[in-house]
C-alpha cells in the first residue's frame, strides 16, 4: 500500500504520531510519503520505504500572506500522480484535511481515499472559530474516514459538527520497547545530587499547558518532600514561568532543559510527571512517562482520565486545583509502596492499550476497508 502522510513537521503531539505512523507502517512493507513544509523532526534517519516531499511556497508581492493551503494542494496532487498513491491521510483538519479535499476535486478520475485524523485543537480551539467552523465540518462529511485520538475528542466532534459518518476511535500509541525505564541512568544524579525527588513536565509551553502550575505544585511539594522540578521544552510561557519561579523563592529547585531528544532517560529520572492542562485531547507526553513506569499527576480535563486512572496509575484533579495536585505528589513520594505499585500498573496500562503493535494494525484495517469499498 502506498500511503501519503500530511502532517505538521513540528514538536507537537499531532506531528509526533502521524511521523511515529508512517515509520511504523512504512517497517511493515508500506511506501510512506510524507509531504509538509519541513521534514518531520522524528524523521532523523534513513529508513526503507520511507520518502519526504517538501512543500514549497511561492512568494508574490500580490500577496499580502503565504498561500500555504494551496501550495499542499498542489504538493499533494504532484506525488498523487507521479507516486500512485492508494490513501491520503490528514493529521489535523486545517489545512491538512482541506488541501487533501482539494486534490480529490481535482483528480477526480482519482481513486485515492482520504482519511481524516483529529489530534485536538483542530476541533477544540480552531474549530471554534466562526470562520473556520463551516471548513471543518466540511472536510469532516466529505472524508472518507475520521478518526480521533480519544472518546472525548469524538463527542466533541460530533456535538459542535454533528457530522453524517462514524468517527472511529484510535488512540495514540507509543513502542514499549523504546520507551521503558532505564534504571541506569546517570541522569537522576546530575539532576538532584542530594537524592531530592524529582517532577517533571514536558510540552510546548502554550497558555493551555499551565506550566506555571507545576511550580506552584512544586513550591506546595517541598513544604514537605525535597525536589526538583525539571521542566522541558520552550514556548510563550517560558519566561513567566521562569519569573514565577523567582518571585515564589524556588527558582534554585526549578530547571528549565529547553527541547531535548533525551526523552526516555529524562522521565526514568523522574518520580512524577505532570501535566495540570486545560485542554487535552489526550495526553501524548503523560503516555510517554507512564511506559516509562512514572505515575502521573494531572487535570480531570478532556481525554486524560481515559489515560491517567485515578488512583491506580496515578491522579487526577480539577483542572486549576494546584494543591489537590500537590497532595497527591506527596502522597505518592511518602509512599514507597504505593508508589511502586502505581508506577508498575501505569507500564501495564500501556502495554495492555496503547502499544504500537496494537493500534497500528487498526490504521491498517481502516485503509483496507477503505480500499475494497
Amino acid at each position: 500500500m502506498k500511503i501519503g502522510i500530511i502532517c505538521y513537521p513540528t514538536f507537537g503531539g499531532s506531528g509526533i504520531v502521524a511521523t511515529e505512523l508512517g515509520i511504523k507502517l512504512a517497517s511493515k512493507g508500506h511506501e510512506i510519503h510524507f509531504i509538509s513544509y519541513k521534514t518531520p523532526f522524528r524523521l532523523n534517519k534513513f529508513l526503507d520505504n520511507v520518502y519526504f516531499h517538501e512543500v514549497e511556497i511561492p512568494h508574490y508581492p500580490l500577496f499580502e500572506h503565504d498561500l500555504y493551503t494551496l501550495a499542499l494542494t498542489g504538493k499533494i496532487i504532484d506525488v498523487i500522480k507521479y507516486e500512485k498513491l492508494d490513501i491520503i491521510h490528514a493529521h489535523y483538519a486545517i489545512p491538512h484535511a482541506i488541501s487533501g479535499l482539494l486534490t480529490k476535486n481535482i483528480l477526480k478520475d482519482s481513486k485515492i481515499k482520504l482519511v481524516t485524523t483529529l489530534h485536538g485543537t483542530d476541533i477544540t480551539l480552531v474549530g471554534l472559530e466562526p470562520a473556520y467552523h463551516p471548513l471543518i465540518k466540511y472536510s469532516l462529511e466529505q472524508s472518507d474516514a475520521i478518526t480521533s485520538v480519544s472518546q472525548y475528542l469524538r463527542t466533541i466532534t460530533e456535538q459542535h459538527f454533528n457530522p453524517d459518518k462514524k468517527i472511529n476511535v484510535i488512540y495514540n500509541f507509543i513502542d514499549i520497547d523504546e520507551y521503558k525505564r532505564n534504571p541506569c541512568s546517570d541522569i537522576k544524579h546530575i539532576i538532584a545530587p542530594n537524592n531530592e525527588k524529582i517532577l517533571m513536565h514536558i510540552s510546548n509551553f502554550r497558555p493551555v499547558k499551565r506550566v506555571q502550575d507545576t511550580v506552584r505544585i512544586l513550591s506546595e511539594v517541598i513544604k514537605t518532600v525535597p525536589a526538583k522540578l525539571i521542566l522541558i521544552g520552550d514556548g510563550p510561557e517560558r519566561s513567566d514561568t521562569e519569573k514565577l519561579a523567582r518571585e515564589l523563592g524556588i527558582s534554585e529547585h526549578v530547571k528549565f532543559l529547553g527541547k531535548q531528544n533525551a526523552i526516555v532517560d529524562l522521565l526514568s529520572a523522574a518520580d512524577i510527571f505532570l501535566l495540570p492542562s486545560q485542554s487535552e485531547s489526550f495526553g501524548l507526553s503523560a503516555l510517554e512517562a507512564m511506559s516509562c513506569g512514572t505515575p502521573v499527576v494531572a487535570s480531570n480535563i478532556g481525554g486524560i482520565p481515559e489515560l491517567v486512572i485515578h488512583d491506580e496509575s496515578g491522579y487526577v484533579a480539577e483542572f486549576g486545583d494546584y494543591k489537590r495536585m500537590a497532595k497527591y505528589v506527596v502522597n505518592l513520594l511518602t509512599n514507597e509502596k504505593k508508589w511502586t505499585t502505581f508506577s508498575s500498573n501505569a507500564r501495564k496500562i500501556v502495554e495492555e492499550k496503547f502499544d504500537s503493535n496494537i493500534i497500528i494494525p487498526k490504521y491498517e484495517n481502516l485503509y483496507y476497508d477503505l480500499l475494497s469499498e
